[in-house]
């Protein structure tokens, strides 16, 4: 063995996570979410269908003619990076995967009959091969959860508002019921973080992800400790004024910002359900019949509490300061995903007394089920 060798420290491979459910990456509130809307007999497939009989074909044919598709004999090494991540989240077949000529740092999952992945050229030119397993492993992330039903549901739901604009009150409703989507669409980007760190199993690759989309594409120049001082600043600095912006600024976004998420996956692993994880404790694919809404909703709505009370933004202080609302947030919150399971059996009937009725779709391509 040569200096050179003994100097090298031996490259760990991630340990296979066979059998994992994803239930083991879901944030408390997506999975919740999901697991409602999948007691409803037949909701999927009616969904896939409204998405698949012609968006879905027409969203692969424009990857298909203006992309390259990747396999062993193109982009080889994406493609090794890809089966890696794969094999470590104990995924048997591989979706399709393409690279699109887009410069922006991004990456998507498309579709819910046959989801297909797509990373954006300039991914590819910006991250390394571990930084590239990760993002990998977020979108697989995605398609393991299923996570596209928000999104057909926001685009489905966002057309109804449009067509019951003049019925006030069930469009208000629909409208409470696309922003708890989008609420729930935030929280799987967080799952999805963490099913990328579990693809690799390499904190720091995720953290350094992270850090180039919030614009450190050089990082020789930047510190992942004062990164995440960062994100601790914009939790607590300010005054009112500032959280009543941030509230604004969030709710309009599909994505938690990059320094939050940063600090969701430290707290995430901090919190020891990631060692647990890789150390084989987690729940299996074959338990997911078992899962049970009320636990589900209950998780929820505790994330949701140790997350108010856990938080230094100036308006949620003031609100601890009123009494406590943590428990009225978090079981508000929390208990969403089985609201809007109730109203989908109800047929889409509103509070009041009011019917928010109609059976209309939208029309043109709906949006990717995650841009990164």
């Amino acid at each position: 063995m040569t200096d050179e060798e003994r100097s090298t420290p031996p490259v760990r491979r991630p340990v296979v996570l066979t059998g994992i459910s994803s239930r083991a990456w879901e944030h408390p509130a997506d999975r919740g979410a999901l697991t409602a809307l999948r007691e409803l007999r037949g909701f999927d497939d009616v969904l896939k269908a409204l998405n698949g009989l012609w968006n879905e074909r027409a969203w692969r044919l424009e990857f298909l003619g203006g992309a390259i598709k990747v396999s062993e004999r193109q982009y080889p090494t994406l493609y090794r990076a890809f089966a890696s991540a794969a094999a470590t989240l104990d995924i048997s077949e591989l979706p399709e995967l393409y690279v699109s000529p887009d410069r922006e740092l991004n990456g998507m999952c498309i579709g819910m009959s046959k989801p297909f992945i797509v990373v954006n050229r300039g991914a590819i030119e910006l991250l390394d091969e571990d930084e590239l397993r990760v993002l990998l492993g977020h979108e697989l992330g995605h398609m393991v959860s299923g996570h596209a039903v928000y999104r057909t549901m926001i685009i489905i739901l966002t057309g109804w508002i449009v067509s019951l604009s003049w019925l006030p009150i069930g469009s208000m409703v629909l409208r409470a019921i696309v922003a708890a989507l989008r609420e729930w669409w935030r929280k799987a980007e967080l799952s999805a973080d963490r099913a990328g760190l579990l693809a690799t199993q390499d904190p720091n690759g995720s953290l350094r992800l992270l850090m180039k989309l919030a614009g450190g594409g050089d990082l020789s120049q930047i510190d992942t400790t004062a990164f995440l001082e960062q994100a601790a600043e914009y939790d607590r600095s300010g005054d009112l004024r500032d959280s009543l912006i941030k509230l604004r600024m969030v709710m309009g976004r599909s994505h938690p910002l990059p320094v939050a998420r940063a600090a969701q996956l430290r707290r995430w692993i901090d919190s020891g359900e990631y060692g647990r994880i890789v150390a084989g404790e987690y729940p299996r694919r074959e338990d997911d019949r078992n899962a049970r809404v009320t636990d589900d909703v209950k998780a929820a709505a505790a994330s949701y509490r140790e997350s108010f009370n856990e938080s230094q933004d100036p308006l949620v202080n003031l609100l601890k300061r009123v009494g406590d609302g943590s428990s009225d947030v978090g079981e508000w919150v929390g208990a969403g995903a089985g609201r809007v399971r109730d109203w989908m059996r109800g047929g889409g009937r509103g509070g009041a007394g009011s019917e928010s009725g109609g059976s209309g779709t939208t029309n043109g391509t709906p949006p990717p089920a995650d841009a990164n």
